[in-house]
């Protein structure tokens, strides 16, 4: 039995895939990466995935370019020819799920991990990208043998009815779970209260409005210190600029601590997790890696984020683009630790409910199971998630 992964990021496969493809290949499968390589062919292939390069560019409009990825991806689905494809991302399912329409109608698992920039953005180019985007979608994930896997209710259920998926071939699937071994909760740092956003350094994961938050809080003569975790993503139009993440950090409203891949210790250095984001979102990672490590948590009352956050449990949902009640929520935590310490156990519960790594991986193999028959054997009921084995690599 061969699995094909394709996602535009070796980085992505590491940090989102590898628990399913390690239990996929100890089930006695062939996996096979297909990716842009970065740093990790190497780890990659150490875990005996076999790894065919894809020379896609992620932020890339460009038609001659595009038409080259897309090209790449047919060869390989005709010359592999995988009993299944495992898509993540809007443009590895496009290009994947049309590739395995043209190659003999390849079985396919199509994980929409939020919706993105293309659907975030506002601007002219954007709404027309998006249109084609759409158009695209439907003819990928049209196949009775494609399985379109959503990580949030609402992006499933926009998508149903836009009439870009069929309901019955449409299910969610919460995350890609979490090692609630490797991330497990620690004891809240004494000092100055830690207030942590952890993510790629993006626009629209609200990067400028946890800062004008951090303004606010100073202003208002409250001690606490707010830090930036993670670093810019030059594939992703929104991507900030290092040089104003320097800037915001010599004018002291914030420090930004770069990328970092020892993430339990990294959340164990602080007292509230935030995340202001108005992405497009399917299950921000840093929040369900947060709500593990057990600390109250501030997020945008959007599709992905109020999926880890319960109102008032295991913390508190604000509406996006507004600072001002992201430092009011910021506050209110700040100046009740028994609150905290309630939302820490809230969240920790809510990941060992729905969100760990076993859950995720049994779900998912169970579609697996599903689109192959009896040709394929079921995930055993005994598999564990083994002891924090995996670090987490990149923020999302």
């Amino acid at each position: 039995m061969k699995i094909l992964f394709l996602v535009t990021e070796d980085w992505y496969f590491w940090s989102h895939a590898l628990k399913l493809a390690r239990t996929l290949r100890d089930a006695g499968a062939e996996v096979v990466v297909m990716t842009r390589l970065g740093a990790l062919r190497d780890p990659i292939e150490d875990e005996g995935f076999r790894v065919i390069p894809w020379r896609v560019v992620r932020k890339s409009l460009n038609p001659f370019r595009e038409g080259l990825a897309f090209a790449e991806v047919v060869r390989a689905y005709h010359d592999e020819r995988p009993d299944l494809v495992h898509h993540a991302a809007l443009k590895p399912i496009v290009y994947g799920g049309i590739a395995a329409r043209l190659c003999g109608g390849i079985p396919s698992v199509n994980v929409v991990v939020g919706l993105g920039y293309v659907f975030a953005s506002q601007t002219t180019k954007m709404a027309l990208v998006r249109r084609l985007v759409m158009r695209l979608l439907q003819i990928a994930l049209r196949p009775t043998s494609a399985k379109t896997i959503f990580q949030n209710d609402d992006n499933r259920k926009e998508l149903v009815k836009w009439g870009i998926v069929n309901a019955e071939r449409a299910l969610t699937i919460r995350g890609d779970g979490v090692d609630k071994h490797y991330f497990r909760p620690t004891p809240e740092p004494v000092g100055t209260p830690v207030v942590m956003m952890a993510s790629r350094m993006l626009w629209e994961k609200g990067v400028a409005d946890f800062v004008r938050a951090a303004e606010m809080v100073h202003e208002e003569g409250l001690p606490a210190r707010f830090v930036l975790v993670g670093k810019p993503d030059p594939q992703n139009p929104g991507s900030i600029d290092e040089s104003q993440l320097n800037a915001w950090c010599a004018n002291g409203s914030v420090e930004w601590w770069g990328s970092r891949d020892d993430m339990p210790d990294v959340i164990g250095q602080s007292n509230i997790i935030c995340l202001p984001s108005f992405y497009g979102e399917g299950v921000p990672r840093a929040l369900v890696e947060a709500a593990a490590c057990g600390r109250a948590i501030v997020t945008t009352d959007m599709p992905g984020c109020r999926d880890v956050v319960r109102q008032g449990d295991n913390g508190i949902l604000v509406p996006i683009h507004n600072p001002r009640m992201v430092a009011d929520a910021v506050k209110k935590l700040i100046e009740n630790p028994p609150l905290r310490a309630h939302m820490a156990l809230r969240g920790r519960d809510l990941i060992l409910d729905e969100f760990s790594q076993d859950t995720v991986v049994s779900q998912m193999m169970g579609v697996y199971s599903h689109l192959l028959g009896d040709s394929w054997p079921a995930l055993a009921s005994d598999s564990s998630e083994g002891s924090a084995e995996r670090p987490s690599t990149l923020r999302n």
